[in-house]
């Protein structure tokens, strides 16, 4: 398996846009395959405590309860835990508490944030870039061995891919800060495993070892901001010195809580279990579209597709009323790649209908 790794490098007005994500392809008419969140009715255990919040505005937000909860939740101490503002305040966190890190690399394709909040705190980012050839996947050996900050995503936006747990963990070791983005480890589902495949989540015995979550993608929350840290005391103590006082709602906070409860947790493995096989729908009608190949093998709520002319024919969707996410914003992709949103079998094909017309025309 091979990879190419990048020369450390500050961003420049040829290089992709790293703050450029989903919503900014989304306008009022549009069916929306370019966001990555579920929008179904929110249930009655979640809604509910969070309309209750509203009525504690009053008082300064104590996340207490919403700490234990999740800690609970993945068999951790409280003081593993550090609730946030969602998993992107976590990122300008760990860049800020951690300006000594010396040599700072970043996994790609992935989330770009990280690599944007790096580069905002000033540091000097290295890329390590996954081929498609390998499948877009890890080996941990691409990495340097003296990288001291590293960043990965499991499964990894916009590829879709997921990493064994054992390849993530492999990347280890003394004296290195591990950061792995699971935003999406709830979207995962493999029959007859019961919990999350591949996470790292419950893992108190790999060093240096930080793992980011997001309660935004599964329960629709982006306009909530709520996500969490986990890791080592010690370390998520330097992310909290460099946090705001109260970076999180009350109404956040409420429902952290109720997204740990077992309640939660099983319905959110049946959520992954139903999109398992609406992915499954989308990949299969995809297979069968001309000049169209799936990364993957997808696992997550979204699957990245490469075709000739991508940028053209993402143009051509939005004139007849579909949202998709461009790739050339990812490093390691590039103008041939779009990320699509798994939907409903129905929305997916009417979309596929779609496309298949866009690239016949163009013939």
């Amino acid at each position: 398996m091979t990879s190419s790794v990048d020369l450390p490098q500050h961003a420049s007005a040829g290089e992709a846009d790293l703050h450029h994500h989903g919503d900014a392809e989304v306008a009022p008419g549009l069916v929306d395959l370019a966001v990555n969140v579920r929008r179904q009715p929110m249930p009655a255990w979640l809604a509910e405590p969070i309309r209750a919040a509203l009525t504690e505005l009053a008082a300064y937000p104590r996340d207490t309860e919403a700490t234990a909860a999740v800690a609970a939740r993945h068999r951790r101490e409280p003081d593993e835990v550090l609730l946030t503002a969602g998993a992107a305040q976590a990122f300008v966190l760990i860049a800020q508490a951690l300006r000594d890190a010396r040599r700072p690399v970043v996994v790609h394709p992935q989330f770009t944030e990280p690599e944007a909040a790096l580069r905002n705190a000033g540091h000097v980012v290295e890329r390590v870039l996954l081929r498609e050839a390998d499948g877009f996947r890890l080996d941990p050996a691409l990495v340097p061995d003296e990288a001291d900050l590293v960043f990965v995503g499991n499964p990894t936006n916009p590829t879709s891919v997921l990493h064994p747990a054992a390849d993530v963990a492999a990347l280890a070791r003394p004296g290195r800060v591990l950061v792995v983005d699971e935003a999406f480890a709830d979207t995962t589902y493999r029959p007859g495993v019961s919990g999350e495949p591949e996470s790292l989540a419950a893992r108190r015995d790999v060093p240096g070892l930080i793992v980011l979550r997001s309660l935004t993608k599964t329960w629709g929350l982006a306009g909530l901001r709520i996500g969490y840290a986990l890791g080592p005391a010690g370390l998520l103590a330097r992310l909290a010195a460099a946090q705001p006082l109260w970076a999180v709602s009350t109404p956040a906070l409420a429902a952290a809580t109720a997204c740990a409860s077992p309640v939660a947790v099983a319905a959110e493995r049946a959520i992954a279990a139903e999109l398992a096989a609406e992915r499954e729908h989308l990949v299969a009608g995809l297979a069968g579209v001309p000049e169209v190949t799936v990364a993957g093998p997808a696992a997550s709520a979204f699957v990245a597709v490469r075709l000739p002319g991508a940028g053209q024919v993402r143009l051509e969707l939005r004139n007849r009323g579909y949202a998709v996410r461009r790739g050339d914003t990812f490093p390691g992709l590039g103008a041939d790649w779009l990320r699509i949103a798994v939907r409903d079998t129905a929305t997916t094909d009417a979309f596929l209908a779609t496309l298949t017309d866009v690239l016949k025309e163009r013939q």
